[in-house]
């Protein structure tokens, strides 16, 4: 059974906005919360803190994309957006803002749940690949220093580099401490004497 979600419905047309509610909740029990003005749009959503926010409007604003830019940036939540007319310079700013699902030919009540399943979907691997991105290039840094306080280690004591590596390798034991911060002394700590 699949957890009710915290929705946020950005509308100004009521009659819309309640289409929307009505064809949410036929998909489910969610926590739903309709938004009708564009006004302090970022403040209202980051106080909801919703999982996904679903934008329904003629034609997004370059005003409209930044409040949701500050609301909801690529790292914080799926947004769906819904236009009735686009152009390419608003569906690339649309995306930039951190649309994860941007549909032009307006909503269509039975298309609401796909699209936004979709959009959670493609928000959760992005998230992933953002985070996979993050880990490789924290491990380049640290593998980065590890070699230069190899370096630093082969020239001043005059070893090989497996000494080198298993001499940081043994303090790393011994202190506790991840390679990378044993590396980051060495290669601190030569930086001060030379």
């Amino acid at each position: 059974m699949q957890k009710p979600l915290s929705i946020v419905v950005v509308e100004q047309d009521r009659d819309r906005a309640l289409l929307i509610v009505d064809s949410l909740r036929d998909s489910g029990a969610h926590d739903i919360f309709v938004v009708s003005e564009e006004t302090a749009l970022a403040r209202r959503i980051k106080e909801r803190n919703p999982d996904i926010v679903l934008v329904d409007m003629a034609s997004p604003s370059r005003d409209m994309l930044e409040e949701l830019t500050m609301a909801s940036g690529a790292t914080e939540r799926p947004v769906a957006m819904f236009v009735d007319q686009s152009d390419d310079g608003l569906t690339k700013a649309a995306i930039e803002a951190g649309v994860s699902a941007y549909v032009v030919d307006g909503l269509r009540p039975e298309r609401i749940k796909p699209i936004m399943d979709a959009a959670i979907t493609r928000f959760h691997m992005f998230q992933r690949m953002r985070t996979e991105l993050e880990a490789t290039k924290k491990a380049l840094e640290e593998r980065k220093v590890i070699d230069r306080a190899k370096g630093i280690l082969m020239k001043a004591r005059k070893i090989d580099e497996d000494e080198a590596y298993a001499l940081m390798r043994k303090t790393a034991m011994a202190q506790g401490r991840k390679m990378a911060d044993v590396a980051e002394a060495i290669v601190t700590a030569a930086g001060l004497l030379s």
